[in-house]
């Protein structure tokens, strides 16, 4: 058996671990196949794109463990996360999954919360009298 490769992937709250082994396509999130996970085909998408761009759907079996934040988070961690493993089995691929910014993790997280403000920029409601 191909020995599996990993890597993680991280957006806002959310942290994925994806193991990577030859297969024929199968995708699965926390045990669950990933169009049962991630029910909206944008999330769906996301999670395909790395695969879609070097032209490698159905070629490997993906196993993604996903924690922590939402669904739209976490799918853009497997997204980074499959990106990078990719590159850990290919380093070809890398030129093209960089130029459409695949290998970028995003670092916008939620802004904290300030004193005397209802959240981290909105304020409580004015009342004149």
């Amino acid at each position: 058996m191909e020995k599996q490769k990993n890597a993680v992937g991280r957006r806002k709250e959310a942290v994925t671990r994806i193991f990577i082994s030859k297969g024929d396509g199968k995708i699965t999130v926390n045990d669950l196949d990933y169009k049962a996970y991630f029910p909206q085909v944008y999330l769906q998408n996301q999670v395909e794109l790395p695969l879609k761009t070097i032209d490698a759907v159905g070629k490997y079996d993906i196993k993604i463990n996903a924690s922590g934040g939402g669904k739209k988070g976490q799918a853009e961690a497997a997204k980074l996360g499959i990106a990078r493993v990719l590159v850990e089995l290919n380093a070809e691929v890398k030129p093209a999954l960089k130029a459409i910014g695949l290998l970028t993790r995003d670092p916008r997280g939620v802004e904290r919360k300030k004193p005397g403000r209802k959240k981290a920029r909105r304020s409580f409601q004015f009342s004149k009298r």
